[in-house]
């Protein structure tokens, strides 16, 4: 027992540091665990910029010149002819029907929702009474007092496509390869 205490005492004040920059246990955890390092998982698919008020951030979806926010870029959810931003397509945040909207990730990973105008999607954030577009949920980007919708965050919401990497197209080598 006496020997376990130094141990459970400096991972402590190794991990310190880290709740003095962090509002949320999870946000906690994930970086008690990157200073051991082990990483937290990233999001899949095509990253669409950030979900951001901020015209003057390069990678803003409201940078009109950005390669995010313009409405000629082919990846943005602002070219009403693109794959992302189309009234009509199934992966468009403008569309109310969409299947397979844009996600948002925070920083340290966590999901935040579709990026999406389905009011009843429950995953929307356009949904007024879902985890994610509730105005009073703290995970949600709608709440301007919550850590993920305050147009004061230094760290906004990053958007990736609902495209996740397929790996169906690999094989196993087989014994006559090895």
């Amino acid at each position: 027992m006496i020997r376990l205490l130094p141990v459970v005492a400096l991972t402590f004040f190794i991990a310190l540091p880290a709740t003095a920059q962090t509002n949320d246990s999870q946000s906690f955890v994930d970086s008690v665990f990157g200073r051991f390092g082990v990483n937290t998982p990233k999001p899949e698919g095509t990253y669409l910029g950030r979900l951001t008020d901020n015209p003057y951030l390069p990678d803003s979806i409201t940078n009109p010149y950005g390669p995010y926010g313009s409405r000629y870029a082919p990846n943005s959810v602002n070219n009403p002819y693109g794959r992302y931003g189309s009234r009509f397509s199934p992966n468009s945040a403008n569309n109310p029907y969409a299947t397979n909207p844009p996600k948002l990730y925070a920083p340290n990973g966590k999901y935040l929702g579709n990026l999406s105008k389905n009011r009843f999607d429950p995953d929307s954030i356009a949904n007024p009474f879902g985890r994610y577009g509730n105005r009073f949920s703290p995970d949600s980007v709608n709440n301007p007092y919550g850590r993920y919708g305050s147009p004061y965050t230094l760290t906004p919401p990053s958007i990736y496509s609902g495209d996740s990497v397929s790996y169906t197209h690999l094989t196993l080598p087989t014994n006559r390869e090895v």
